[in-house]
């Protein structure tokens, strides 16, 4: 409890709501060579982009209409947990119980 309330006050004085604090806990980091070895296979396998209205963004949550494909097992265990879109040339990372975006490969 105590470390909750320090984090709060730490978070305050340093001016970041603890909204936007959460929100970074909502992203992953992933290596260069495993972004590569995503791009390379949306571009071996040719998927499908996917057209999304909303601007796609890291925290955000697609929508129920929005299909979501399973991320292959050769990704890595980090990223194989979750699932993908391809949209406007990017591939995005979701996880799936939330449909929350946790990382956008460029």
């Amino acid at each position: 409890m105590k470390r909750s309330i320090l984090g709060l006050v730490v978070v305050s004085a340093l001016g970041v709501s603890p909204a936007a604090f959460a929100q970074v806990g909502a992203q992953i980091t992933i290596g260069q060579p495993e972004q590569t070895r995503i791009k390379e296979y949306v571009v071996k396998e040719k998927v499908k982009p996917t057209m999304i209205k909303e601007k796609v963004t890291v925290g955000a949550t697609l929508p129920a209409d929005v299909e979501l494909h399973a991320a292959p097992t050769d990704w890595g265990p980090t990223v194989s947990k979750y699932r993908y879109v391809y949209t406007d040339n990017h591939v995005v990372l979701v996880e799936p119980s939330s449909r929350r975006v946790v990382h956008i490969v460029e």
